[in-house]
């Protein structure tokens, strides 16, 4: 499926910006964040400097710092690609996918798939420890085709994974040199379908719990005071979920944006102070945020996550680019001079 080239714009040759990035998780719905990262791409005065992602951002972040180190903004792009068509490809036999009759009316949701509410039911009722005898993920053997983490550990951009120690209940960051496919899947480890994933003697489930993804790092450790937040998971949905899987998917999306938008309001607040108070006081109170997110994902059923069918992955790519391409139209001026996302609404909602 080929894609357009992006849009000229007034004012898009100007001086390089040193820039972060913050990736949502959200299952193959992170395919989003794969066309939002090939966007951004292509415009060479955005400078990365480091990368906080929790589940599939944290996927996304270390394909593209591979590739990055491979051969640039190219290498980077390939990368996402290629590393987007394995997922779709381990998953072609999969006995998940979606009901001919939504085949048909071209709905990408699962909801009406025999071996989705069969596996959906069972993972309410027994324990993956139950089910999952072998413990094995595909995903596994995915990430050790498309990188290499040797490489990572040398990467001009920095990365931080997040992932929630079962035992303590707190996010750990992993950074590059510690990176493997494990660390990857204990930041994606959802824990009522897969083991937790044990890293040097301790257990690790999905980082949203603690993360997605945690703000802590690119204000501690880097230089750049723009980050750029890829939203994969929606704040606010209109109703009142009232059937059990929605309520269950709906606690979900909120406990997994909960530090989030504690860290977001952390910002917002620290503004207001006249005296920020020590130095990482003040450069948390500098910090200008941008958020990329598209309404679309919002109209997705949960389900989805599970579908990674390559012309659903497209799809989603095409939205991330879309969405990318609006805001820089919007606000690539504000990034390197001002926050264009309103943090004062967070306050607001305390």
């Amino acid at each position: 499926m080929a894609l357009k080239e992006p849009q000229k714009r007034a004012g898009q040759a100007r001086d390089a910006v040193l820039v972060d990035l913050a990736l949502q998780g959200g299952g193959s719905h992170g395919a989003f964040t794969w066309g939002v990262l090939d966007r951004l791409m292509d415009e060479t005065w955005l400078r990365i400097e480091a990368i906080s992602g929790t589940s599939a951002g944290a996927m996304n972040a270390v394909v593209l710092a591979g590739g990055f180190m491979t051969n640039g903004r190219a290498g980077a792009k390939s990368a996402l690609e290629a590393f987007w068509r394995r997922v779709a490809d381990s998953a072609r036999f999969s006995l998940i996918r979606r009901s001919p009759l939504d085949v048909i009316l071209g709905r990408w949701t699962l909801d009406t798939s025999p071996f989705y509410l069969a596996f959906d039911l069972a993972s309410r009722v027994f324990s993956p420890y139950d089910l999952n005898l072998a413990g094995t993920n595909p995903l596994h053997q995915v990430l050790a085709e498309s990188v290499d983490f040797r490489q990572i550990a040398n990467s001009p951009i920095r990365l931080f994974v997040t992932a929630t120690n079962v035992h303590t209940g707190r996010g750990r960051v992993f950074r590059n040199a510690e990176l493997t496919p494990d660390v990857l899947l204990a930041s994606a480890c959802l824990p009522t379908l897969f083991r937790a994933i044990e890293i040097n003697g301790e257990p690790y489930w999905d980082g949203g719990y603690s993360g997605n993804p945690t703000i802590t790092p690119l204000v501690r450790e880097c230089d750049s005071h723009d980050t750029l937040l890829v939203a994969v998971n929606p704040v606010e949905r209109p109703g009142t979920p009232r059937s059990a899987r929605e309520i269950l998917d709906r606690l979900n999306e909120i406990a997994f944006n909960a530090t989030l938008l504690k860290e977001l309001r952390m910002i917002a607040l620290l503004r207001q102070v006249a005296d920020a108070g020590s130095s990482e006081g003040r450069k948390w109170a500098e910090m200008r945020i941008h958020l990329i997110a598209s309404k679309v994902l919002a109209g997705l059923g949960v389900s989805s996550k599970l579908n990674a069918e390559w012309d659903f992955l497209c799809m989603l790519r095409d939205e991330g680019r879309r969405a990318a391409e609006a805001f820089l139209v919007a606000n690539d001026q504000n990034i390197g001079r001002r926050s264009s996302m309103d943090l004062d609404l967070l306050l607001e909602q305390v």
